[in-house]
């Protein structure tokens, strides 16, 4: 098995080849605006089946809901600070948000957006994964900790020490494993979530790379575009989409486990670094910040 490695996002899962123009593996088929949002925008959660796409618009300080059946801005919810990663829970229709200046994980009912708890003292919180098997919710944290949380009460379930702030980072579906992204340390730590250790750690560099998640491995490395954060895996159509901040989201088709080909390179907007693929709705959503005169959107790509 393969894993998947940009600079700054790991996704568990490539010698340039470009497809014809009208074969475009992304249609730009709506443009959702994001009234009076400012600064950077973070990542994404969604809520499947009620269609609504919250976004973290960390230098904003809100969480923006969007309407994505109707294509349309529901909500700006505020009080927070600088939210950064999202997760929506549908079996208990929460919310958990966490904030990186204001230190803490807020937990939301999804459905009227009112705050239900908030967790403390986790400073710098950033990235946060929901683990289906433990039942757990998994933050990064800090100058570098992975804390753990009862899904249903939040309350602490452990943490696992790390190198540094952990980024972004996945967890194996099929596993006790998660693959963290620690750029100060300059690898990926590879983490027992049982055992609550880290069993391995593997050198990255720049541009994107693929591993073989059991030995180790780096089997490909492929250049890509810069000022990369999110990074996603269409297992239906076997394709990666990494979304850079350049303005552009190059799009590889994965040949096989080990070789990847780049099928076409998509051009965004500037800034626009973090987004969220839902296969369910067939969708990559790219969140475009405000610059210069072009106000704070998000661009809704149906795949092909």
């Amino acid at each position: 098995m393969t894993l998947l490695y940009p600079f700054v996002a790991i996704l568990a899962l490539g010698l340039c080849t470009a497809r014809a123009a009208d074969q475009t593996p992304l249609e730009l088929v709506a443009t959702i605006p994001m009234p009076g949002v400012k600064g950077r925008i973070d990542h994404f959660a969604i809520d499947v089946k009620a269609h609504r796409l919250f976004v973290a618009a960390l230098g904003n300080d809100t969480v923006e809901v969007l309407d994505v059946a109707g294509n349309r801005h529901e909500k700006s919810v505020a009080g927070f600070g600088e939210p950064q990663g999202l997760v929506h829970l549908p079996q208990s229709n929460r919310l958990f948000v966490a904030n990186g200046s204001a230190n803490r994980v807020d937990i939301l009912d999804a459905a009227t957006l009112s705050t239900v708890k908030r967790v403390e003292r986790l400073d710098d919180a950033d990235n946060v994964r929901y683990d289906a098997v433990g039942r757990k919710i998994v933050v990064g944290y800090g100058k570098g900790a992975l804390r753990l949380m009862d899904a249903n009460s939040a309350d602490s379930a452990g943490e696992i020490r790390l190198a540094g702030h952990p980024e972004s980072f996945q967890l194996e579906a099929r596993g006790t494993r998660a693959f963290v992204n620690v750029p100060t340390a300059q690898h990926v730590a590879v983490v027992d979530r049982v055992k609550r250790q880290v069993t391995a750690t593997w050198p990255v560099a720049g541009a994107m790379l693929v591993y073989d998640i059991d030995s180790g491995k780096i089997v490909a490395k492929l250049p890509i575009g810069g000022d990369t954060d999110d990074i996603f895996f269409d297992a239906s159509r076997k394709r990666v989409y990494v979304i850079c901040g350049e303005g552009r989201v190059d799009v590889f088709r994965q040949e096989t486990a080990d070789q990847y080909s780049l099928e076409s390179s998509i051009k965004t907007a500037p800034r626009a670094r973090t987004g969220l693929f839902v296969p369910e709705h067939g969708k990559l959503y790219v969140a475009a910040p405000s610059v210069g005169s072009a106000p704070a959107r998000v661009l809704v790509y149906a795949v092909r």
